[in-house]
């Protein structure tokens, strides 16, 4: 039976935030949940059979909590999302809205856009040492970069400390130009680049001048004992096992830990192991350790990058299995 819902917003642009301002988003959502949806100003009207109509009218108003907690929904967050809320009938966008983890910094509220990203994040919250270990485009050096910078200004911790392994230049940097800032800088450049997106610059500075933000190569850690830190590894994958224990036991008193890697992405010599596919295999028993992995469906880049690194997995699937079972 036909039924016709309109929802009212208090002004366009709250209404237009929930879709990203595009009305192919709205042509998509029309197409996906069997309705007609037309907007004026700050209202959304609903048209179609009752049961198409409700779905519809909870899937904006989940969006609009969602924007209320802090949640900004460009065109891929929209497509995901709604293929979120249509494969299991609402669950997993229920579950994700209803009970939010935002994670505050100095200049934005970060809230995770996946179920994926949001287990991710109460493990970081309840365990000193978390491993993320997932494909590209899917948070997890960006969220624990959140969670680390969130620590520091609750004064949780002291201080702040990021290392990558600087592979590519083998660990010896003397050959390259410049001075060690220089050096490695093209290795740690994204953890920069996630600072400077939820503190002021300045801060940056600041608090880079004063150690309370470190960063610096895997090589660097050797010897030391990080005691009231937030200590993040990335790119853990480049790490040999050797490294990765290394890393794991500076762990000190009031200290915390995140590792991130892709175990599709290692960068070592064929002969030498990564500590990233080790690991889970020696630690996977200790309480206070936890791992968790990122699927396809957690990226929240472009569309077109959870379809090819799902492309990419297939493949791989196909290549590994025996003979016998491929087509």
């Amino acid at each position: 039976m036909p039924d016709s819902k309109t929802l009212h917003y208090p002004n366009a642009r709250h209404l237009h935030q929930l879709y990203g301002g595009s009305e192919d988003n709205l042509l998509l959502a029309e197409k996906a949940l069997h309705v007609r949806l037309v907007t004026r100003d700050e209202w959304l009207k609903i048209d179609g059979p009752a049961e198409a109509v409700a779905r519809a009218e909870e899937f904006f108003t989940l969006l609009n909590t969602g924007r209320t907690q802090g949640l900004a929904v460009r065109t891929p967050d929209f497509v995901r999302l709604l293929e979120l809320y249509l494969k299991d009938d609402g669950a997993g966008l229920r579950t994700l809205i209803h009970e939010p983890v935002i994670i505050a910094t100095q200049r934005k509220s970060i809230v995770p856009k996946t179920l994926g990203q949001k287990i991710y994040l109460q493990s970081i919250q309840k365990n000193p040492i978390v491993f993320g270990i997932g494909p590209a485009g899917t948070g997890k050096t960006y969220l624990a970069m959140a969670a680390a910078i969130s620590a520091l200004l609750k004064n949780q911790v002291q201080r702040i400390i990021l290392t990558r392994p600087a592979v590519e230049a083998g660990e010896t940097l003397g050959f390259l130009p410049g001075d060690l800032r220089e050096k490695i800088l093209p290795y740690l450049r994204p953890l920069y680049d996630a600072l400077h997106d939820m503190l002021d610059p300045e801060d940056v500075t600041t608090l880079s001048e004063k150690g309370v933000i470190e960063i610096a190569p895997l090589a660097y850690m050797r010897g030391r004992t990080l005691a009231n830190a937030y200590i993040i590894l990335d790119e853990a994958q480049n790490t040999t096992p050797e490294q990765m224990m290394m890393f794991l036991t500076r762990l000190g008193d009031e200290s915390r830990m995140i590792v991130t890697g892709d175990i599709t992405q290692i960068d070592l010599p064929r002969a030498k192991q990564s500590g990233l596919v080790e690991a889970p295999r020696i630690l996977g028993n200790i309480p206070g350790i936890d791992f968790h992995r990122f699927t396809a469906t957690d990226v929240v880049r472009h569309p077109l990058v959870q379809k090819i690194i799902a492309a990419y997995e297939n493949h791989q699937a196909g290549e590994s299995a025996p003979p016998s079972t491929r087509n």
